[in-house]
């Protein structure tokens, strides 16, 4: 055997095991993309009925959104016509009672006043003034005593 085809047979020697390298990483690599596949698949089967539902449970609460929203508005125009109502009680019966409290309360005192007592049934104390000082009743009492 010469020389070149020595050099024959090593380069089909080493052609053939790259030939072999390359067909076992082309089987390998084609195991990998169908387990990809096979992954992408199942993934796209789990996820539809996954975005289905979440677009259905996105539109009920929207649904709900707005009855809260139409809720919050009444309870708003409630509020609005309850203000405006005690307003208006306020300004109807508020002045009046006042009078007529003011009123009961000038007569009763005034009743009291005749017999000599006060609003409460008890003798009446009125203060005394005196410049500069004013006195109750008991006290006064107590000085006109230690004079007389």
């Amino acid at each position: 055997m010469s020389g070149g085809e020595v050099a024959g047979i090593l380069v089909a020697v080493f052609w053939a095991i790259l030939v072999s390298f390359l067909a076992v990483v082309l089987v390998r690599l084609a195991q990998a993309l169908r387990a990809a596949t096979k992954l992408v698949t199942s993934v796209t089967e789990r996820a539809v009925p996954l975005l289905g539902e979440a677009s259905a449970t996105v539109r009920s609460a929207q649904t709900q959104l707005d009855r809260v929203d139409s809720i919050a508005t009444d309870v708003q125009e409630v509020t609005a016509n309850a203000s405006a109502l005690s307003t208006t009680v306020s300004s109807v019966f508020g002045g009046p009672l006042v009078k007529v409290a003011s009123f009961g309360y000038g007569v009763r005192r005034a009743l009291g006043r005749e017999n000599g007592t006060g609003a409460a049934g008890a003798p009446e104390r009125r203060a005394k003034v005196v410049p500069g000082r004013t006195l109750s009743a008991d006290r006064r009492g107590r000085r006109n005593r230690k004079k007389g």
